[in-house]
C-alpha cells in the first residue's frame, strides 16, 4: 500500500479494530461515524435510574478469542478484561433452585466429562460424545440436523452456551457457526474458555482506550458526519457523499466500510448480506448480589438467560429475544427480576431497573442467512468491508467484529489474506 488515507467508514469495534491495525502500522487514517460517540453496539453510560454506568449489553469474552485480546493489548487495555482463573460455569435452575457447576480442565484431553463433579448433573461421559458431532464443519446444517436437541446436556448445558453466542433459536441456527464456536473454546480446553467480562464496563476497555490509541497516532475521527453514498468507477470508488462535502478517493486511498448489514448493502451495489435479525434485551436493576456472588449464573427454566453481579448493579441478559422484545418495559422489569430474586435469594420488591432492547442486535444465525455474508473483499479494489455480519466463520459476537475490522485492515494494506 502507498501513502494515500484509509477512510473508515463507522467506529464500532470493526471499525476501530480496522483503525487501529492500521494506525499502528503508521497508516494514516480518517474515521467518519454517524453517531455523536464512537462504539457502535459497544457502549456505556451512565444511567440516572440505577446511578451507575451501564453497557448496553452484557458481552462475554472467551479466553481463546484471540482476536479480542490482540485489540486490547494493541490500545493498552489488555488488563481491562476480569474473571476466574478456572473455567467454572455456574447454572441454577430457578424451577426447582437446583444448582450446579461445569468445570472442564485446562487441557484439550477432556478428562471432566468423567467427574461427577465437574459435568451437568445427570449425564454420563458417552452423552458428551454424541455431543461431539458438533464439533464437525457442519456447513449448510441446522443444529437439529448433527445432533439431538433434548435430554440433561443439551438442556442444562449446551443449549444456554449456543443461545449466548449464537443469539438464535440453537435447534435452528447454523451448526456450522456452533462448531466454529466450540472448536475454539470448549473443545480446546478450560484455559480457552475463561469467561472475562468488561471491567469497569464496554467503554473503559474497548472504545476510550482505542480512540486514545488513535489520538496519539494521528488518526481523525470524525463524529456526527454521515456518508450518504458511495461513488464507483469501473474499478474502484472514487468518492465520498457527505451531503455538505465530498471526499475525492485518488488511487492510493482505501475505502473500509464498517457499517450494519442494512446500511452496507444501501451504500454498495451488489452487495448481499443477512437481512433477518435477531433481539437481545438486557435489564440492569440498583441491586448488590451479596458477598461472595458469583460474577455470572446461567438461568434455566426462566426468562432471563444470564444473571451478571456487578458491586451496586445485578444485569440480565436475554439471548434471541424476538418472542418478549416488544412487551412494556415495566413488565419485562417484574419478570426479569423475579429470576434475579429467585438466583440470589433476594426479595421480590422490585428495584430501580433499566431495560435495555436491542431489536436488531445481529442477524439470525441460521445457514440461510450465514450463507448470506458477504466476504470482506469486493469487486472494487479500494473498498473492503467489516462487521460481525461479514464473512467471519463466527457468530456476530465481539471476536466476530474484531477480526473483521482486522482483516479488512489487513486487505487495505494490500496483504495477501485467506
Amino acid at each position: 500500500m502507498t501513502t494515500g488515507t484509509v477512510y473508515v467508514i463507522g467506529a464500532g469495534l470493526a471499525g476501530l479494530s480496522a483503525a487501529v491495525e492500521l494506525a499502528g502500522r503508521g497508516k494514516r487514517v480518517e474515521i467518519i461515524e454517524t453517531a455523536p460517540q464512537p462504539g457502535g453496539r459497544c457502549r456505556s453510560w451512565f444511567d440516572a435510574q440505577i446511578g451507575d454506568v451501564i453497557d448496553n449489553g452484557n458481552h462475554l469474552v472467551l479466553s481463546g478469542n484471540h482476536a479480542t485480546f490482540s485489540y486490547l493489548r494493541a490500545i493498552g487495555a489488555g488488563d481491562r478484561l476480569k474473571g476466574p482463573d478456572e473455567a467454572r460455569f455456574i447454572f441454577c435452575d430457578v424451577r426447582s433452585g437446583e444448582r450446579w457447576t461445569i468445570a472442564p480442565n485446562a487441557g484439550a484431553v477432556p478428562w471432566w466429562i468423567f467427574s461427577g463433579n465437574r459435568r451437568v448433573p445427570g449425564t454420563g461421559a458417552l452423552d458428551y460424545a454424541k455431543i461431539a458431532r458438533l464439533l464437525l464443519a457442519n456447513r449448510g446444517r441446522r443444529v437439529a440436523d448433527v445432533i439431538t436437541c433434548g435430554g440433561a446436556l443439551w438442556e442444562r448445558l449446551v443449549r444456554p452456551l449456543l443461545l449466548a453466542a449464537l443469539n438464535s433459536a440453537p435447534e435452528e441456527a447454523s451448526a456450522g457457526l456452533a462448531s466454529a464456536v466450540l472448536r475454539e473454546t470448549l473443545a480446546r480446553g478450560g484455559r480457552y474458555c475463561l469467561p472475562r467480562i468488561a471491567t469497569p464496563n464496554l467503554a473503559a476497555a474497548f472504545i476510550e482506550p482505542a480512540v486514545g490509541f488513535l489520538a496519539g497516532k494521528n488518526a481523525r475521527i470524525r463524529l456526527g458526519e454521515r456518508v450518504r453514498s458511495v461513488d464507483f468507477g469501473n474499478s474502484h470508488a472514487t468518492g465520498l457523499d457527505l451531503g455538505d462535502q465530498r471526499i475525492d478517493l485518488s488511487t492510493d486511498d482505501r475505502v473500509i466500510l464498517a457499517v450494519p448489514s442494512w446500511i452496507a448493502t444501501s451504500l454498495v451495489p451488489y452487495t448481499d448480506a443477512p437481512d433477518q435479525s435477531s433481539a437481545i434485551l438486557n435489564a440492569h436493576f440498583r441491586a448488590n448480589a451479596g458477598s461472595g456472588a458469583p460474577g455470572m449464573i446461567g438461568v434455566i427454566g426462566g426468562t432471563a438467560e444470564w444473571v451478571f453481579a456487578f458491586p451496586q448493579r445485578i444485569s440480565v441478559t436475554v439471548s434471541g429475544a424476538d418472542a418478549i422484545v416488544d412487551r412494556e418495559r415495566a413488565e419485562l422489569a417484574e419478570l426479569l427480576w423475579g429470576d434475579v430474586a429467585r438466583v440470589h435469594s433476594l426479595r421480590l420488591n422490585l428495584p430501580p431497573w433499566q431495560i435495555v432492547k436491542e431489536k436488531r442486535a445481529t442477524f439470525r444465525a441460521t445457514p440461510e442467512q450465514d450463507a448470506r455474508r458477504a466476504p470482506a473483499q469486493t469487486r472494487w479494489q479500494n473498498l473492503f468491508l467489516a462487521g460481525d455480519w461479514t464473512a467471519t466463520g463466527l457468530p456476530a459476537t465481539i471476536e466476530g467484529a474484531i477480526r473483521s475490522g482486522q482483516k479488512a485492515a489487513r486487505l487495505a494494506a494490500g496483504e495477501s489474506v485467506t
